[in-house]
């Protein structure tokens, strides 16, 4: 496996260096302490791309933009200092796969690269904890701390009543690869569907949640399948 960690403080590499090998032996570390190196570092033969926001060079988040560009099949998670849900909501947006504040133990950044790596998309809960009282990422009937504190009870089961209600079989379908940061054309090829078809199946799901896009509607199914 090669990992490239890119930050601007030697001791955050370094710790999160050493966490990472935790997950095989003989990982082969990329490091980075600029978009300078980060772009020069930038190969497709990475497994894993973890990056800072804030870098020497960073302009916004156009670092990232272009790593995605430049590296498309590759996992990109990003690690920082912010812990704004507005920051995170335009990362992810951006394709990146996980957003985890440097807040967060070490347990936990661990925890969200192996979903990463495994397919999934790492969603901070801090992100659902913004979402306004009564609403999870939309979905009327639940609010995200009542979807925590009551798990399995009335309001759980009510927002799983929602989704039986307002999506088709092949929607679920659509929505559970979606939640693993699977590409439209990646959900298309698993279902057996075109491209376009993943559109169409999308753009109602949103409705159906009365999301905006992707990342909230994939929220609003990692908020459903904890309950």
């Amino acid at each position: 496996m090669k990992i490239l960690i890119a930050d601007d403080h030697r001791l955050v590499i370094e710790a999160v260096k050493a966490k990472l090998s935790e997950l095989e032996p003989g990982i082969d570390f990329v490091l980075a302490m600029s978009v300078d190196e980060l772009l020069a570092s930038a190969s497709d033969d990475l497994d894993l791309a973890v990056i800072d926001l804030n870098m020497p060079g960073a302009e916004g988040q156009a670092h990232i933009d272009e790593v995605r560009r430049r590296l498309p099949a590759v996992p990109v998670i990003v690690l920082s200092g912010y812990e704004d849900p507005a920051v995170m909501r335009s990362v992810l947006e951006r394709g990146v796969l996980g957003f985890i504040p440097k807040a967060y133990s070490p347990e936990v950044m661990l925890s969200a690269v192996r979903l990463v790596l495994a397919g999934g998309v790492y969603v901070p809960p801090m992100m659902l904890s913004s979402l306004p009282p009564g609403v999870v990422a939309g979905i009327p009937g639940v609010g995200a701390a009542d979807g925590a504190q009551r798990g399995s009870g009335a309001a759980a089961a009510q927002t799983l009543e929602h989704l039986r209600n307002v999506l088709t079989e092949r929607q679920v379908e659509v929505l559970q690869l979606l939640s693993q940061g699977k590409p439209n054309k990646l959900i298309g090829r698993a279902l057996g569907i075109s491209e376009g078809t993943v559109k169409i199946h999308l753009a109602a799901i949103f409705r159906a949640l009365n999301v905006r896009n992707r990342t909230e509607a994939v929220v609003a199914a990692q908020t459903v399948t904890e309950a």
